[in-house]
């Protein structure tokens, strides 16, 4: 006997245009970094960064900071709870979802830096492993132009 699981529901455009005026305008990191949304489903989010001069450190010009991609991945994982918290309460009117995230914060954050931050853009991606009632446990990477991995992370996030 095979179990059938559900497609994980689609968000309504009010919930899309609201959780990215949260991501992208009102949290200002998010603007200083210029994290635009490319994607934003219930199982996974992506968005990307474009490389400028104020991006880059001070030793390594050409070379994205590494703050800039830890900062990165970590409003990724953010980002992808927040995701799974809109798809968790589906039942509620999509107003009423986005007001959820105010109490959302990082507890524990590791970034695996592979390769450097080096290009002209740069995709970051993020999922939900676990959603609990107060923690929620993310993965998040973090590409090159060419598409190779560049960062890797693991983040825990309080949900309460």
């Amino acid at each position: 006997m095979s179990k059938t699981t559900a497609a994980p529901a689609e968000f309504e455009p009010e919930f899309i245009a609201g959780l990215k005026t949260i991501f992208e305008e009102k949290i200002v990191f998010n603007q200083v970094l210029g994290l635009q949304v490319v994607s934003l489903r219930p199982e996974r989010v992506v968005a990307r960064i474009d490389m400028r001069p104020e991006l880059v450190g001070h030793y390594a010009y050409n070379r994205l900071h590494g703050g800039v991609i830890s900062a990165g991945l970590d409003a990724m994982g953010g980002l992808a709870v927040m995701a799974a918290i809109g798809a968790r309460h589906m039942d509620e009117a999509p107003a009423q979802r986005l007001l959820r995230f105010a109490k959302l914060g990082t507890i524990d954050l590791r970034i695996d830096y592979l390769r450097p931050g080096i290009g002209s853009h740069f995709e970051l991606r993020a999922e939900v492993l676990r959603l609990g009632s107060r923690v929620a446990s993310t993965r998040m990477e973090f590409f090159g132009p060419d598409g190779q991995l560049m960062s890797a992370g693991a983040a825990a996030y309080i949900v309460s």
